[in-house]
């Protein structure tokens, strides 16, 4: 063997070396891709808070720096059946420029087409959590609890934030915050920041663990980690 071939070899091991030390690292250090499907009631009554949710999304790109890389995906339901998902966006800009196209319709709620979607999204590539944001639920509760139980089961944990105080939606929302070990919350104007905070554990959570939040420890990572773990739930 020449000298040069020598050299290339000792140099590509080098490497190589150096390509699984960082890799051995990132993982260490709990970087990895986070996914999250954010779905959205668009329908006629969350029109007044549907602007403050719009302007609060991109920080939870913005909380994951250092951790890894997030993607979402906007899932919307309005009108008389319509359910439609985006393109998955890596960034808040991007994901605001959606949002800002969609304007909210009359209609009834279709939360199970939600978490059936994301069971479909899940199968092609794993999601680390469903974030939804609603005020009502007029479906049937069994068959809500039984496809956000499947979700569970695939480890796909899903957060509600509901807004206002029905307790037929808190009811059924609280059952699919248990069955998947995720979270319910309240949410209304006045708790916009909490909100914003509580998005901002659940991008920490989905890009890095549960060992992320724990580092991190802030105020809403504790009250993410006591709804992961089956504490009380959580008016703010």
């Amino acid at each position: 063997m020449s000298r040069d071939a020598l050299v290339d070899r000792k140099s590509s091991r080098k490497e190589i070396a150096s390509f699984l030390k960082a890799a051995r690292n990132a993982s260490a250090a709990g970087q990895s891709d986070g996914r999250i499907v954010l779905a959205l009631d668009a329908t006629m009554s969350r029109q007044p808070t549907w602007d403050l949710a719009c302007s609060i999304q991109a920080d939870m790109f913005e909380s994951v720096a250092g951790l890894g890389n997030l993607s979402m995906q906007l899932v919307y339901f309005r009108g008389i059946g319509e359910c439609r998902a985006s393109k998955w966006v890596n960034s808040g800009a991007a994901l605001a420029a959606v949002m800002s196209r969609i304007d909210c319709r009359g209609g009834h709620t279709q939360i199970l087409k939600v978490l059936r979607h994301a069971a479909k999204e899940h199968a092609r590539r794993r999601i680390n959590a469903l974030v939804f944001i609603g005020d009502a639920m007029e479906e049937k509760v069994d068959d809500l609890v039984q496809a956000a139980g499947e979700l569970g089961m695939r480890g796909v944990p899903v957060f509600i934030f509901q807004e206002g105080g029905d307790p037929i939606a808190e009811t059924a929302f609280r059952e699919i915050a248990r069955v998947t070990r995720g979270g319910w919350f309240r949410f209304d104007q006045a708790s916009a920041a909490v909100l914003a905070r509580l998005l901002k554990s659940i991008a920490v959570y989905a890009t890095g663990g549960l060992k992320a939040l724990e580092r991190r420890n802030t105020r809403e990572d504790r009250l993410l980690l006591a709804q992961i773990s089956g504490g009380k739930d959580s008016d703010r």
